[in-house]
Formats: C-alpha cells, structure tokens, sequence
C-alpha cells in the first residue's frame, strides 16, 4: 500500500471575525430605532404650526435622512469581516527561487521641493533590496515634474545601491530604508559605519544640489550623465513640451554589487507632458510606467508605491506571493492590498492621519466581500488585470505592450529604449483604450479609487494582507491645512464617480450586487457628512441661543430613543477602532477631526464639486508637501493645531466654535439662573461635546501667541459672518 500523500504547505488562511454575528444583530435593531427617528420627524412635520418651525424640522429630518444613508453604506463593512495570515516561509517549499514571477515597482514622484528627492530615493532603496531575488526586480521611477534634481538623487543612489543591498542582505537588516536604518539604534560596526557615512555623504550632496536648485557641469561625472543632462534646460528643470526622458540607472545584466551580484533594473522616466493634451495626473504617470515597463521588463506582478512610502519589511513580495501562487486565492485575483501605515505619527494623533477606518477597518469588511479597494500604494497588481475583465482581455495596440508578451532584448537595447520613448509621449493615448478600459482609470482625482472600483465592476477580486508587521510605512502631513486640501481633493474625486456613469449606487449595485454597492457608495458620498455635520453644529446652537427646544425633553420616551442612537453609533465605532489596533485617545482625535472635515474640506469639496458640474471653474490639483518645517513639527510634537495660513477652510470651523461656546455659555448660564426651559437638556450635551472638539480652535483664536495661532484676518471674518447669522436668526420663534 502507498504512503498517503502529504498535503500541500499552507500559504494562508482567512478567519471570519467572531463580531459579524453582533454586527448583523446590532444593524437590525439600530435599523428599527431609525424607523422610529422619522416616524417621529414625520409627526412634529406634519404638527408644525409656524413656517419656522416647519423649516427647522424639515433640516432635521434631511440632516438625519443623509446619516441614515450613509449609516445603511457602512453596514456592507460590517456584514463579513475577515481577517487573513500568510506563512512566507512556505514559499520556497512551493515555487523555485528561479520560477518567482518578476516584479515591476511603480514609484510616482511630481516636485522636487514637495517631495524631497532622498525621500524617494529612500523608498526606492528600501524596495531593491527586498528578500526577492534581485534580477526579477525592476524599480521605475515616474517624475511627471521633469526635474534634473530628481534625476541626479537617482544618479547618486545607483551608485550607492551597489553598497547597500549587500549590507542589508549579508546583516539581514529589517528596515531597509537607509534614512529609517540609521536614525534607529542600529548594531555598529566598520561596516555599518563606512556605509552610513557613504550615505551621509550622498544625502548632503543631493540636498545642497537641491537647494541650490540647479545641477552643475561640476556634480557631472562622466559621459552618460552629461548626455542624460543635455536633455534639461539649464536651469536645471524640463520645460512643457520636452520630449519623453527614460534613463536606464542600472541593468541587471551589466550592473553588478560590490559582491559581484546583478543589481536590480532601475529606470527613470519623465514622460511626456503639453499643455494641449491632458496628462490625466497620477493616473496618467502610472499608465506611463505600465507601457514602459511593458516594453522592459513586463514583470507579471507590479507593485504601486507613494513616493514617501518605504518598505519596512523586506519579506513583503513572499507574502504577496502567498495569494499570487495559492490555486484557491488566484482565480480572478487582481490585486492584494497592504494597509497605510504612517511614521512620526505622535501619541494622540491630533490630524487623525492615521485614517483607521479608510485604510483598516473598512478593507477588513471589503475583504468578506470581493476584496478591498485600492488604496494608491502599497498594491500589488497582477499586470493581467489592468487589460480588461478576467474572462476577455481587451489587447493593447501593440504586442510589445500585451501582459502575456515576452522580453527578449536587453533593456538598454536602442529598439526597446526607442520604443519606451514612443510610448510615453504625450500624444500616446490618442485614440486608444488607456485610461477607459486599459490601465488605471482616469474620470477622477481620486484615481486609485476609481481603478479598484471598475476592477471590480468587471469581475476582478482583491484580498488585503493585513500582517502584524507593518509592510510599508509613509510620510503624512504635520499641517492642518494640508490635511484638508488634501481629503478636499479625495472626496472631490469620489463625487466624480458617484455622480458618473459609473455611480457606485447605479451601476456599482448592477454590476456588484447591493451590499458591495453600497460599500463603495459609503466612499463615494463621504462629502455629503457635511449636510447633517454643519447642520447639526449651527441649528441647535441657535435655537439655544433664542431659548428654543428642537429636541424631545429627557421626561420624554422619545429621549431614550436619540440617546440610543447617538450613543450606539459612537460605542460601536469607538469598539471598532480599538479591535483594529487603536486607542481611546486617537478615537477621540479621530471623531474631531470628522467633524472639523464636515465643516471645512467635506463642505468645501461638495461646494466645488457641484460649481464645476455646473460650468463654473473651480481650483486644480495640488501635490500635498512633504517638507516638514522645523517649528510646524515642534508645535505638532506638542499636540498643538497649525491654523497659521489663512484659508476660507478655517472660516466655517471657526464660525461654529464662536457659536457653539456663545449658545453653550448662555445655555450655563440659564441653568445656574434657574430660567433654562426644559428640553434643552440635548441641546446643551450637543453643544457642550462640539465646544470640547473646537478647544484647539479657541486656543489657536485666543491663547496662543505662536505662529500656528489663527490668523486675526480669519477671526475676524469668522466673527463678523457669526454675528451676521446669530442676527438672522434671532427671531427663531417656534
């Protein structure tokens, strides 16, 4: 009798999380209790004897119609969360070293001075030397700012690159990005030492190159770098119109490390960009790096990384790996998702930078479903994927571009460089599919999650690897006003989809199914919080002032009702956010700066979405800084808000401070006069909870002297424009 066979090496497992079933309970009766809010609302409508109070009731009712919308899209996330292990370890027991599938880094880079040039040299480092066999590695860098600063940082890191994969491969280094590596306590050594001052040395040369702003004939060594150079003008920087630059750093065939083993390929490439054609942003530079890599190297797997986005762990790709080549998790797979993780993130997390529900909680509830959406980097695609549904690939114009077509040539070849020129000119996509069904998407800002949507609209699945150790790390920002411009620019992009042919709640619910549908809506509709946000941090508050009671009186049944869901939804979400890994005092900072969202950048970008719907022009896209400025990260060290460059987004939060401290101190002082009517009781917690979210914005308006307090110009307009409304609404009689 023959041996039974043994069975395969486990790869990974999926786990259900033990809280659906609490979920799916909890969902029905806080469903019930909603019903019951507008059989309510219905009531005092229809009971309204003034025209006032017919309109304050009727903000209400809508104000809570747009929460129960978005309360009944989060609940797809509840439905089936699912949480995933992958075992690394077991990959060489399945696939050869030498039959790993290759991988293309696609790394997008736009300004120099927003984003340093050794930050992106930093990821790019970090992810050569992964533990990954070096010559199925291919790093292109995507500069759409055409800058020769850029390009000399890169220069210099082919060279030290030759130094530093052997360091971190023979010491088995963790953090592979060099700046992380030695800002740690790092074991020293001769060698460590040698490789930290080479590095030192390269990081000093490029920042004073870029300080001055201009490559000089003097930093030029040797010929292939004057002849790359020979392509800028000489102040340093392309100029529209340039012609496509792709510059190969290093060849795996010919480059080699101070070992003597191959380097990874690292390109450079600034595509072409004119002002009479549409260069489509991130979207555009990534479809770019598609067709260039295609005709390279046209690795099977392609990963997207940020450009401030390090890899903090060199096993990353094996785990990628573990879904990539298991028969059970591959069929229909297009792409596994790593959450964002964020560094010099401080105790309280004050910008609620860390986004736990976009980047963790909310892929775990996608992951039950067909996976999570794509979140701009940290991605690992299958190249199949970005060419048409899974069932009929859609070819591109040329077989050299096709992701089932093989390289044969070197990647210095003159036909392949020649080519990889043609394809990244400006002009390219003219009358082909790029951007509509080939390669990441274009139709909105917020291009990674519009790509993973139509993924799977066409029948693509996603899984997200959620390992105990964070994958990748990045930068965010320390700045109060970047924070908002830049989920400004994020909910702008959603409202383009949800408002397109594609809608998430028209077509997304055709093509997915309700609960996936409404996922995605959830996303999609993140602005429209603003409604019940701004209303319920203005109206209330005046009716306070003038004395009027909105709300049912605590001897009210109809008490325990609102009660119920105000603290059922913020209990379930404070639970949420700490079984993924968070703390009660980043909660806190998180549902404030929901709130501050609501009134500034969700108000804002919802206003700008609709004048541009209309005709009306509207600001461009901006690339969030990555530059830290010495007293700005002090003050963020200590926990203090940076309110110091006016901006109309500070308006509308300070407005609601102003008022919400006048109605919440007046209301006090009714109360200790004995003259506070009863049903004021939920105004007063309302008004009390807002004032304890705006501290920082009265201490930035009145106690602070540095340069993050809030502009005067800001405090006086925001106390003229609250005064105007309190005046307006002061003959609220009910």
């Amino acid at each position: 009798m023959n041996a039974a066979r043994s069975p395969p090496p486990l790869l990974n497992t999926l786990t259900p999380s033990r809280r659906t079933g609490f979920n799916r309970a909890f969902a029905a009766v806080y469903a019930c209790a909603i019903v019951a809010l507008f059989y309510r609302h219905t009531q005092t409508l229809l009971g309204s004897k003034t025209l006032v109070s017919f309109y304050v009731t009727l903000a209400l009712f809508f104000s809570d119609l747009v929460l129960a919308f978005m309360w009944a899209n989060g609940q797809a996330f509840r439905m089936r969360p699912v949480y995933r292990k992958e075992f690394p370890e077991n990959i060489e027991k399945v696939v050869k070293t030498s039959d790993l599938p290759g991988l293309d880094v696609f790394i997008c880079t736009a300004d120099p001075y927003k984003e340093p040039p050794m930050g992106v040299v930093n990821t790019a480092l970090s992810v050569m030397a992964y533990d990954y066999p070096t010559e199925k590695i291919s790093v292109y860098v995507s500069d759409d700012g055409g800058s020769a600063l850029t390009l000399f940082a890169f220069m210099e890191a082919a060279r030290f690159a030759a130094h530093w994969l052997p360091y971190c491969r023979d010491n088995d280094i963790a953090t592979r990005s060099p700046d992380e590596h030695f800002a740690t306590n790092y074991w020293r050594s001769s060698e460590s030492e040698k490789i930290k001052i080479m590095y030192e040395s390269m990081k000093t040369k490029v920042e004073h190159i870029v300080g001055k702003g201009k490559v000089g004939e003097e930093h030029i060594t040797g010929d292939e770098e004057r002849r790359a150079f020979s392509k800028w003008s000489s102040d340093g920087f392309s100029r529209q119109n340039h012609p496509a630059v792709v510059q190969v750093l290093l060849d795996k065939n010919k480059d080699k490390d101070n070992t003597g083993r191959c380097l990874p390929n690292l390109v450079y490439v600034s595509r072409q960009k004119s002002k009479t054609s549409p260069h489509h942003f991130k979207a555009g530079a990534l479809n770019a790096l598609v067709r260039v890599s295609a005709v390279m190297s046209n690795a099977p797997i392609i990963l997207t990384l940020d450009c401030d986005m390090y890899s903090n762990d060199p096993r990353t790709p094996l785990r990628a790996m573990c879904y990539v080549l298991d028969p059970e998790t591959q069929k229909n797979l297009a792409y596994i998702q790593f959450p964002q993780e964020f560094h010099g993130i401080t105790k309280k997390d004050i910008y609620a930078c860390e986004q736990k529900r976009l980047f963790k909680v909310h892929p775990v509830g996608f992951d039950g479903l067909s996976g999570p959406n794509y979140l701009g980097t940290g991605c690992f695609f299958r190249r199949r994927a970005l060419f048409g549904d899974p069932s009929a690939m859609i070819l591109p114009e040329t077989k050299d571009l096709s992701p089932d077509y093989v390289v044969n040539q070197p990647i210095t070849a003159h036909s392949v460089i020649e080519l990889a020129h043609h394809v990244a000119g400006c002009n390219y996509e003219n009358q082909t599919e790029w951007g509509s069904k080939i390669g990441f998407r274009y139709g909105a800002l917020s291009e990674d999650y519009y790509t993973g949507y139509r993924m799977k609209c066409e029948g693509w699945r996603s899984l997200f690897c959620y390992p105990e150790k964070p994958a990748f790390f990045g930068d965010t920002p320390i700045n109060l006003l970047d924070v908002l411009n830049q989920n400004k620019r994020w909910v702008i992009g959603q409202l383009e989809v949800a408002f397109s042919r594609y809608s998430t709640i028209t077509y997304g619910v055709k093509a997915k199914g309700p609960v996936m549908g409404l996922a995605y809506s959830y996303i999609a509709f993140l602005a429209i919080y603003s409604i019940p946000i701004t209303t319920y941090s203005f109206l209330p508050q005046l009716a306070l002032l003038n004395g009027v009671s909105i709300f049912p009186m605590v001897s009210e049944p109809w008490f325990l009702l609102y009660m119920f869901l105000f603290l059922g939804a913020y209990g379930q979400d404070l639970f949420e956010f700490i079984v993924e890994r968070g703390t009660v005092q980043r909660w806190w900072s998180d549902q404030r700066m929901w709130m501050m969202r609501g009134l500034s950048c969700y108000l804002f970008g919802l206003t700008e979405f609709l004048l541009t719907s209309i005709g009306i022009p509207a600001q461009g896209f901006n690339v969030t800084s990555k530059v830290t400025d010495d007293e700005q990260s002090k003050r963020y060290e200590q926990g203090l808000f940076e309110f110091g460059v006016p901006s109309p987004l500070f308006v509308t939060l300070a407005m609601a401070a102003i008022i919400n401290l006048l109605s919440f101190i007046l209301g006090l002082v009714r109360l200790i006069n004995g003259s506070n009517k009863e049903g004021l009781e939920m105004q007063m917690l309302l008004t009390g909870m807002i004032v304890m979210n705006c501290v920082p914005v009265y201490q930035a308006m009145a106690l602070r002297r540095d340069k993050g307090r809030m502009p005067i110009k800001t405090t006086i307009t925001a106390s003229i424009l609250a005064s105007v409304v309190h005046v307006v609404a002061s003959p609220l009689s009910m």
